[in-house]
């Protein structure tokens, strides 16, 4: 197995190997993490609400894992199927206002599931080229043609689906908000080529759930264009700060996951002290509203701060704001000199995102205060004009 080696080897000369490092909580700051000895300012996570340390969800864990156990012990078609699934999955339709939804136990298992259920050999999905692994991920596991669009290309995706107009089924496929670059995709134009072309739209609300909408439904709600989406995705990992996805749709959806989704059908339950969890964070996510507010304050201040400082940081509205450095090895200097000065700022390079594009991708909570971002963008554009990022 010589060969990993000599393969390790170009990706660090390539500045490309990730390594793992530990962190820790701060249960007090939630804004915050501990490595090693060092409290440092959490600009990488994707709590965007501040949720994974409220009380709340944390004694709904407690109570449940007292009266349902450490994990469901079964798939949920056989034995692990147990009452807090039926209470989230009915909450989850409500809030989504469909007609039924479905838990998986991650993102991951959810698009590749999903998609691979429903299209394969003679079908063709269209994807936008900046959509999530996972998805691409379940467009290869469904043997159906891959049909990538430019990014947010409208123009090219109608020319895509003029081309393969005769395929048997056709899916559109696409983040709401895409995790790498914090900007929207064009819904509502999306929307009108699935109903001209007689398409099946998938509506990926990963980072836009609980952050978007009256009651923090996501993005399409927002936008309101929930009707013109056949298949809702959404995760708890994030806004909710708990674990685990849904799909919510038609009640013929998902009479069909459960027949046709393999990592739901062969994947043992979440444990059910998780599914409680994510319950009263779907709670706490509707009526908080103010955690959208903050959340949204601080995105606007952290945005046009680096902005005005002369940052290339893309377009959009979101918690998520890349700062688009190039060169892969100064991507990792710079997140380097942000931790040694208190900030944690990942530095995200190739294959996750194109060529060229290496970046700190900030994440913001509504955890963060003002003060702590004007006083991080302060330390960012010093560093930037140190590292040439910036030009004096």
């Amino acid at each position: 197995m010589n060969w990993m080696d000599q393969e390790l080897e170009l990706l660090a000369g390539a500045s490309l190997e990730r390594t793992l490092r530990i962190s820790k909580p701060v249960f007090e700051s939630t804004g915050y993490m501990v490595r090693g000895e060092r409290m440092l300012l959490n600009l990488s996570s994707n709590d965007y609400l501040g949720l994974a340390q409220h009380p709340a969800i944390l004694e709904a864990m407690r109570e449940a894992l007292f009266t349902e156990g450490a994990g469901s012990g079964a798939s949920r078609l056989v034995t692990g199927n147990r009452l807090p699934y039926s209470h989230l999955e009915t909450a989850l339709a409500d809030w989504q206002n469909c007609e039924a939804a479905l838990v998986f136990a991650n993102g991951y298992m959810a698009n590749s599931g999903v998609i691979s259920a429903l299209v394969s050999r003679g079908d063709v999905v269209f994807s936008d080229q900046f959509n999530h692994a996972s998805i691409v991920d379940g467009i290869v596991l469904s043997r159906a043609e891959h049909a990538r669009y430019r990014h947010n290309d409208i123009e090219h995706l109608r020319m895509l689906l003029h081309k393969y107009r005769d395929k048997r089924r056709k899916l559109i496929v696409t983040d709401a908000v895409f995790s790498m670059d914090g900007d929207h995709a064009p819904l509502r134009e999306l929307a009108a080529l699935k109903r001209e072309y007689g398409a099946m739209l998938m509506v990926d609300e990963a980072h836009s759930g609980g952050i978007y909408g009256n009651r923090g439904e996501g993005l399409c709600h927002e936008l309101g264009l929930q009707n013109d989406v056949d298949i809702h995705m959404g995760t708890f990992s994030k806004s909710f700060g708990v674990y685990g996805a849904y799909i919510c749709g038609s009640h013929t959806l998902i009479r069909w996951l459960v027949n046709k989704a393999r990592p739901l059908i062969y994947s043992t339950g979440l444990p059910p002290s998780i599914v409680a969890g994510i319950s009263k964070a779907l709670d706490l996510v509707q009526i908080e509203q103010w955690r959208r507010e903050r959340l949204s304050a601080a995105s606007r201040l952290f945005r046009s701060t680096l902005s005005d400082a002369g940052f290339n940081i893309g377009c959009g509205d979101s918690p998520i704001v890349p700062l688009i450095v190039g060169d892969n090895d100064k991507a990792l200097r710079f997140s380097e000199e942000l931790e040694a000065a208190g900030i944690d700022a990942v530095a995200i390079r190739p294959p996750t995102v194109p060529d060229r594009t290496a970046r700190i991708r900030f994440s913001l909570s509504a955890a963060h205060t003002d003060k702590e971002l004007n006083d991080a963008a302060e330390l960012i554009r010093t560093i930037g004009f140190r590292l040439g990022v910036l030009n004096p």
